[in-house]
């Protein structure tokens, strides 16, 4: 098979399981890490139990950001397979996932330990050798560990005071100087994954929005976009316009409460206090569309389950004049603060190199000088015709990511506005087949 037989998609693309070829896991590696080295990225890894024999399939989905189209990769593995992640560094999580749900062991993988402490999917496989009748503990693994002279470890969690979920953190400090942090989660997993398979059921829209309390609308909208692709169904122009803007104030929602945060963490309470107060005003725009503040019941197969009618468009056309305007001063004050941008500047800092090896993307990608933005390199929908610019920073450090905030409230402000003038005419949804 010649380089160029690899099954190639775009976003948004099906494919049948059986035209995707089984490689030797030998072909499989080499293939991988070269689309790896051609400036590919992996977008997911997985293991699947066909149940037949002992045997798993193993699969890579590779996202080619220059060209805008994803590689998928196929081959099989038994209970012990060779780690790539000493070759590839993006497979280090995806390797740890597999081993956890599956029991199949990565031989070689620098620091194999689990990832949401939940039970091998496989009975009597457990990649630990645990006992596979009891539930493991969350938290329970090794740790790194930093040691010295004034070097001190500080633990937070599973319960803190934040209103994220339970997490356990473990901080290296030297000082003042926050060295290492990890993070072990898992403390609330409810195995969505497992529940969505054969679906969909009638739980299946609300499972998936409260997967993550901040991310309703995009994860309902990427579980519709599968739906309509394997149902060949296109969204309505009008329900896939009103999508949009309601990812983009979700995006304004966590974007300033994150800036919020930022402020917060350095001591700087006026941007930390107002922004909790304006991520609210964000969150009630979305109420405006459908009655629930994090989007719930919005985004339905075929388009949304509710529609912007002129009067509620220009409704929400007016609220946004005082958000927006609350949300720069509270904003600029941080950034025109020199102790604020004292914490800031320089600070965890990232090189590209680091980001192209670990394969960064999102907000942590852009602040590093990588143009990685699903909405310019894979984009689906109204996003082929109209996206923001897409802002980037060089530094690589707190101010670069938040900078790259500040610079998307204010592209994302105008979208939204323009989008609400220009809703067009015809149904917000399009019938779905059962």
């Amino acid at each position: 098979m010649s380089r160029d037989d690899l099954q190639t998609l775009p976003n948004g693309g099906v494919l049948s399981r059986a035209d995707i070829p089984v490689l030797t896991y030998a072909d499989y590696s080499e293939r991988l890490l070269a689309e790896i080295a051609n400036g590919g990225r992996v977008a997911a890894c997985f293991a699947d139990d066909p149940g037949a024999g002992d045997e798993l399939d193993l699969y890579a989905l590779i996202a080619r950001d220059r060209q805008g189209d994803l590689r998928l990769l196929r081959t099989r593995i038994g209970d012990r397979f060779a780690s790539l992640t000493p070759r590839c560094t993006q497979l280090h999580l995806f390797e740890r996932e597999i081993a956890e749900q599956y029991g199949a062991v990565p031989e070689g993988h620098p620091w194999l330990k689990p990832v949401r402490f939940h039970g091998s999917w496989r009975p009597g496989q457990d990649a630990w050798g645990r006992d596979t009748d009891s539930h493991p503990i969350p938290g329970d693994m090794d740790f790194y560990r930093v040691e010295g002279e004034e070097v001190h470890e500080v633990a937070v969690g599973p319960v803190h005071a934040g209103v994220i979920e339970p997490g356990h953190f473990r901080f290296q400090c030297h000082g003042e100087e926050v060295m290492h942090l990890e993070i072990s989660l898992g403390y609330q997993h409810r195995a969505i994954e497992r529940h969505l398979i054969g679906g969909p059921y009638p739980l299946t829209p609300f499972q998936l929005e409260t997967a993550a309390g901040d991310t309703t609308i995009g994860h309902m909208t990427a579980w519709c976009q599968i739906s309509e692709a394997l149902a060949g169904v296109s969204v309505s122009s009008r329900g896939d316009r009103l999508r949009a803007v309601a990812l983009e104030l979700e995006r304004l929602a966590n974007h300033v409460g994150d800036l919020g945060a930022i402020a917060g963490d350095v001591g700087f309470l006026p941007t930390a206090s107002y922004c909790g107060r304006l991520r609210g005003d964000y969150l009630n725009l979305t109420a405006e569309l459908c009655g629930s503040r994090f989007g719930r019941g919005l985004v339905r197969p075929g388009g949304t389950a509710f529609d912007c009618d002129p009067a509620l468009a220009e409704k929400l056309l007016k609220r946004l004049e005082p958000v927006e305007r609350n949300t720069r001063g509270a904003i600029e004050l941080m950034f025109d603060t020199p102790s604020v941008l004292a914490r800031l500047e320089g600070t965890g800092k990232i090189s590209v190199e680091t980001a192209l090896e670990l394969g960064l993307v999102g907000v942590a990608a852009r602040a590093c000088d990588l143009r990685r933005d699903v909405r310019l390199n894979h984009p689906v929908g109204i996003w082929r015709d109209s996206f923001n610019p897409i802002p980037h920073e060089e530094s690589g450090d707190v101010f670069a990511r938040a900078s790259i905030r500040l610079k998307e409230i204010y592209a994302s402000l105008a979208w939204i506005r323009k989008q609400l003038r220009e809703l067009p005419a015809g149904p917000h949804c399009t019938p779905v087949p059962p």
